[in-house]
């Protein structure tokens, strides 16, 4: 008799955002949770914070810090929401705008880990940037999710980090400073 395949959670390559970004995203959460709507609000371990996947795989290999300590910050807008998935429940996320300089980071991170099996939602050619807020908000509810989502944020990026579910350690790859000004 052949054993159960365990369901393995990948690990993740992620993008925080600026404090205030996320003091932003958490009040979404926490609006949509107070309608007793789907949110992340309910989902509260220490590695539940708004973040952008850059990438996802099972056998995701260590990166090394180095790689992304010449990255500064840039900034991110969070747009209109957008929803993935079909059937009667959906993800409900914010749909990021692509830049120049989220794209290059992007390029940065997976030259860092090379090919291999990626989760579909980054997998190259189908990934879009995104922040979600709610995993499995029923379609019947989604005109009132949609009046409590405000315009759009602006934000920075912040910080690079792996998080290994099967573990819960995350690890800290890059704190995003601001550009320097250059000298005149």
């Amino acid at each position: 008799m052949r054993e159960p395949e365990l369901q393995q959670s990948p690990k993740a390559i992620e993008l925080l955002l600026d404090p205030a970004a996320e003091t932003a995203i958490r009040a979404e959460w926490e609006a949509l949770a107070a309608h007793g709507l789907s949110s992340l609000a309910a989902h509260t371990s220490a590695s539940n914070r708004p973040h952008i996947t850059l990438v996802a795989r099972l056998g995701l290999p260590k990166v090394d810090p180095r790689v992304l300590a010449d990255i500064p910050s840039f900034p991110i807008t969070l747009g209109a929401p957008l929803l993935f998935g079909t059937g009667e429940r959906r993800v409900m996320a914010r749909s990021i705008v692509p830049t120049a300089e989220l794209l290059a980071l992007r390029t940065a991170v997976r030259s860092a880990v090379g090919t291999g099996d990626d989760a579909p939602h980054t997998a190259p050619g189908e990934w879009m940037p995104h922040v979600a807020l709610a995993r499995r908000l029923r379609v019947t509810d989604l005109a009132e999710a949609l009046d409590l989502i405000g315009g759009d944020i602006r934000a920075h990026a912040h910080a690079v980090r792996h998080w290994d579910p099967t573990t819960s350690l995350i690890t800290t790859l890059a704190e995003l400073r601001p550009r320097r000004a250059s000298a005149r």
